[in-house]
């Protein structure tokens, strides 16, 4: 039996990607060989973060090869080597390039936007539909005169939307669709799991499974993970302490300091780490920059006594 593909190295990932990138653009290329590729990418959503992001590079590579002196007329013979040349040095650049924030085009119509941890991104589409990125993020989206669709691969966005009523505007989360309606909406995808929040307007979410199609208005939660789906409502307060990472912050209203180390985590790679299993379970009131840890690990330790260790790569919080 294979190894799964989260327990593989992130490196070894990235050369499997790397591979099939100097595959499909320097060798023959074939339904088989897509096949194969389109099998690769499905097995996990790290494989295809990878791939879109190595691909991505070489396009850029790719554009800059392809960049002359207009005025030059040099024989094609004369070119030709330097040309050459270039997609050497476009495939040596694809086997060692690390992951980035990118823009590339899968397909004719296709275009991914990412953010690396603690990024956040800005996207309008020309219909004036707005998408904020959070951190660690990627979507691809096909905006085109008959279709708008967004499939969130990872991480969080929000969305505003510029509602038509002909041309419904999508997002994809795995198997589960949200359909606009009018309307703004935040909506988060972990491994394994997703959650939907209505800030304005209404939505229409299907789960894909057995569950009914339902249609959601502001303050309306769904939780969905596996077969499960779960509603809910959050206050307009709630939902705007949510958004907090807009404007930078992350607010927390009587969270355990394992759930306030779990959302600085997502946006920090020096991470907080609680090794007491008491301590992990006091709340904190607070709001704080998002890369601001050691205003956070300052107040824990103020206001609980707790002992704070920074040990590098990981801050340790204990008793």
């Amino acid at each position: 039996m294979s190894e799964p593909a989260s327990a593989r190295p992130l490196a070894d990932i990235e050369a499997q990607a790397a591979a099939w990138v100097r595959r499909r653009h320097f060798w023959d290329w074939s339904d088989e060989a897509q096949a194969e590729l389109d099998a690769w990418l499905a097995e996990s959503i790290s494989h295809r973060v990878a791939y879109w992001r190595m691909e991505s590079g070489f396009a850029r590579t790719e554009k800059l090869v392809a960049l002359r002196d207009p005025a030059s007329e040099a024989p094609q013979t004369a070119r030709r080597f330097p040309v050459l040349m270039g997609l050497a040095a476009a495939a040596a650049l694809i086997a060692v390039m690390g992951a980035g924030a990118t823009r590339m085009m899968l397909h004719p119509q296709d275009r991914i936007y990412s953010t690396p941890v603690g990024g956040h991104e800005r996207i309008v589409f020309a219909d004036g539909t707005k998408v904020e990125l959070n951190t660690d993020t990627v979507i691809r989206a096909r905006m085109t005169t008959d279709r708008r669709v967004v499939w969130l691969e990872k991480g969080e966005a929000y969305f505003q939307v510029k509602h038509d009523a002909a041309h419904p505007f999508t997002v994809m989360v795995g198997e589960r669709r949200v359909t606009d309606l009018g309307t703004a909406f935040l909506v988060r995808r972990d491994e394994g799991r997703m959650e939907l929040a209505v800030v304005q307007g209404r939505v229409r979410f299907d789960a894909g499974t057995a569950h009914q199609a339902a249609t959601l208005t502001p303050g309306d939660v769904v939780t969905a993970s596996g077969n499960t789906v779960l509603e809910s409502r959050k206050s307009d307060a709630a939902l705007q302490s949510e958004l907090g990472w807009r404007r930078g912050v992350l607010v927390f209203d009587n969270t355990t300091l394992a759930v306030a180390a779990e959302e600085f985590n997502r946006y920090n790679r020096q991470k907080i780490v609680i090794t007491d299993p008491a301590a992990a379970r006091l709340a904190m009131v607070g709001t704080f920059p998002i890369h601001d840890v050691s205003a956070f690990t300052d107040a824990a330790e103020d206001i609980f006594k707790l002992r704070i260790e920074n040990q590098g790569s990981e801050i340790v919080i204990s008793r």
